[in-house]
């Protein structure tokens, strides 16, 4: 489906497809919950995710929705450490805490590094922190590393999609060396990673979707990351909807989840997560909608490959 005759996709061009943003409040996270998530010894255990609030993130990414929840400018100092505060004065206790900022943690115009200390004040007494950061941005990741301590630290990197031709065309601004390299160093200094992979992204059909997805994950653990997250890429941030009405964009759907979900846990390398945020914009059959969605949620849950689910209106 991938043509080189396709224009090329310019951070201009991405800005003029976008809405407004939402309004938020830099004092408050812009979301927070408990969510189950399988460790990497097996077990299934409760982790804290914040999402926080702060500035946008400088690149932009083709189908990246996540400026629509940031502010314009840098947030003051002592808003982060407020903010994750907020968060864990309500959620229930746990042993691993995510820090999602909607970009890169690293990003000194997103977290003040002058917060650094007063959050992993806040963060050392968990079993595990993850932050989120491009795999260019990673300045000054060995000193948070030490500031944590004994908190073991993992950092989730964008790797989207392997396919030559497609990764340009997400404004990613990186290569595949630039991942390699990240995981390298992070991996250097105990550091683990889990990343992120995007299921047919524009410009691949069904099956090109599938296959590059799979072809991305095997990459990944090659790289050594620990955990692939899954990502059905969607619409909702102008751009993928300008894409999906020149016919340069259908979203995947359940059976192909399923069948890369339970592809990627039969290989067998690593932790494999079907990412079911928002799910129901995917249904399409009234008859197997729910059972697909149950049996990804199992596979996640078990780290397994389970029986296929077997429909006969579609």
């Amino acid at each position: 489906m991938v043509s080189d005759l396709l224009p090329t996709i310019t951070t201009r061009w991405i800005l003029d497809q976008r809405g407004p943003k939402n309004s938020v409040d830099p004092a408050i996270p812009n979301g927070y919950f408990v969510e189950e998530e399988v460790s990497s010894q097996g077990d299934l255990e409760a982790v804290a995710t914040i999402l926080l609030t702060n500035r946008e993130c400088p690149l932009r990414c083709t189908m990246c929705d996540l400026w629509k929840n940031t502010t314009d400018n840098s947030v003051r100092p002592g808003a982060i450490p407020g903010q994750i505060d907020h968060a864990l004065s309500s959620l229930a206790p746990t042993a691993v805490v995510k820090l999602y900022n909607s970009g890169n943690f690293f990003d000194r115009q997103a977290i003040p590094r002058a917060d650094w200390e007063e959050i992993a004040d806040r963060v050392r007494s968990f079993r595990q922190v993850i932050v989120e950061t491009h795999p260019r941005m990673l300045d000054g990741v060995e000193e948070f590393q030490s500031l944590i301590a004994p908190a073991q630290l993992q950092v989730a990197m964008g790797l989207e999609s392997i396919h030559p031709q497609v990764l340009p065309r997400l404004n990613k601004q990186m290569t595949l060396d630039d991942f390699s390299s990240a995981c390298a160093r992070l991996l250097g200094v105990g550091i683990t990673v889990r990343c992120f992979i995007l299921l047919r992204p524009p410009w691949l059909n069904e099956k090109e979707g599938c296959q590059w997805a799979l072809k991305s994950l095997d990459f990944a653990f090659s790289a050594g990351v620990e955990c692939c997250s899954l990502v059905p890429t969607r619409v909702g941030n102008g751009a993928m909807e300008a894409l999906e009405a020149a016919g340069q964009f259908s979203p995947p759907s359940l059976r192909s989840m399923e069948t890369v979900l339970s592809s990627g846990l039969r290989d067998g390398r690593g932790r494999v997560l079907m990412d079911l945020w928002d799910v129901e914009r995917f249904f399409r059959c009234p008859d197997c909608d729910q059972r697909r969605v149950e049996r990804v949620r199992q596979m996640n849950r078990h780290q397994r490959s389970l029986p296929p689910t077997k429909c006969e209106a579609c």
